[in-house]
């Protein structure tokens, strides 16, 4: 589909060939696929890396070039969200087992619940940090960088928490509080003297 991002085809096509061969993989060069590859910014190959924010380099193809644009837009959120939440499942993971509660427990539920909501409302704060449009035959294809602050999110999962008295309670008694908390200082830290 046009709306999926590039190195995830790229993967299966690879796993496909493997697969079918038996060996190991090759995919024929042709001025095409080179010209694709070599003309595709370098934060899409190599993504920032930063204990600040969630970064999401993704491509889509139209034949209309803001419609191309806004295709990767919203791959990049959808590639945000689910960084994001596996990160806050992570933490829920590790309250669960650190607080011994079971699968089925209420306090879980209301913790995923609230990491979910958290999740839905900070894609809002998500910004295209940039892109580069390229026309092909009959279609534009648009690499876009998205980015969330991680710190606001983690700010803003831990002040929904804090709202519910016995599930922060038992949340503040365990590593994983400690971690997000430790997360949350470093980044109020940033930028100040």
């Amino acid at each position: 589909s046009p709306m999926t991002p590039l190195k995830p085809q790229i993967a299966v096509v690879l796993t496909a060939i493997t697969i079918a061969v038996g060996c190991r993989p090759t995919i024929k060069s042709t001025p095409e696929t080179r010209a694709l590859v070599s003309s595709a910014p370098a934060w899409y190959n190599s993504p920032p890396k930063s204990s600040e924010y969630l970064y999401s380099a993704v491509t889509a193809e139209s034949q209309d070039m803001q419609l191309a644009v806004d295709k990767a837009k919203a791959a990049g959120r959808a590639e945000l969200a689910q960084q994001l939440s596996v990160k806050f499942e992570g933490i829920a993971k590790r309250f669960q087992e650190e607080s011994g509660l079971g699968k089925q427990a209420e306090l879980v539920d209301q913790f995923n619940q609230t990491y979910k909501l958290v999740v839905s409302q900070e894609m809002s704060g998500s910004r295209m940090k940039d892109q580069k449009v390229l026309p092909g035959e009959g279609v534009y294809r648009a690499y876009v960088l998205m980015e969330i602050p991680a710190g606001d999110a983690n700010k803003a999962l831990m002040a929904k928490l804090s709202a519910q008295d016995a599930l922060y309670a038992r949340f503040r008694a365990t590593q994983a509080f400690k971690e997000l908390n430790d997360e949350i200082e470093r980044s109020n830290k940033v930028g100040k003297p």
